[in-house]
Order: C-alpha cells, then structure tokens, then sequence
C-alpha cells in the first residue's frame, strides 16, 4: 500500500500508475506475486513458439521489454 500512495503523490521516480490503474516500472508492467501469476509469465515465455525455447539471457531480455517485478532476472537465470 506505501507504493501505491508514493505513486499517487508522485514521491517515487521511475514508477507510475496510467489511466487503466495498471502500476508500472521504467514503463514496464509490474506483475505482483499472487496467484502463481508470475511463474505463469515464465512458462508461458518458455513453452510459447514464439519464444522457441530461448536461453535464459534471450528469455530475459525478451520478458524485461514488458514486465518488471524485483527479482525478474534472477528468476530467470
């Protein structure tokens, strides 16, 4: 609830909160950690044809253009 308030009142840089009430990073999505929603992410990035099963730098990078969640990389690699 802190950022959420820091965000609305503009006291933190880097985030923000859009028009959909969408909270995000650098202009990334911030995924929150419920609902197993972020393994879903990694998953799906990892079975998707599109992805073609990339290693774990490429499936990063890929994933970090959209996403942002603390710990990202390291969940990755």
């Amino acid at each position: 609830m802190e950022l959420k308030e820091s965000v609305l009142n503009k006291s933190v840089e880097d985030f923000s909160q859009g028009g959909d009430g969408v909270l995000r990073y650098q202009c990334r999505l911030c995924v929150p950690n419920v609902d197993g929603l972020r393994e879903k992410i990694l998953e799906e990035a990892h079975s998707s044809r599109y992805f073609m099963h990339p290693g774990a730098t490429k499936m990063y990078r890929d994933l970090r253009k959209v996403n942002w969640w603390n710990g990202l990389k390291k969940d990755i690699l």
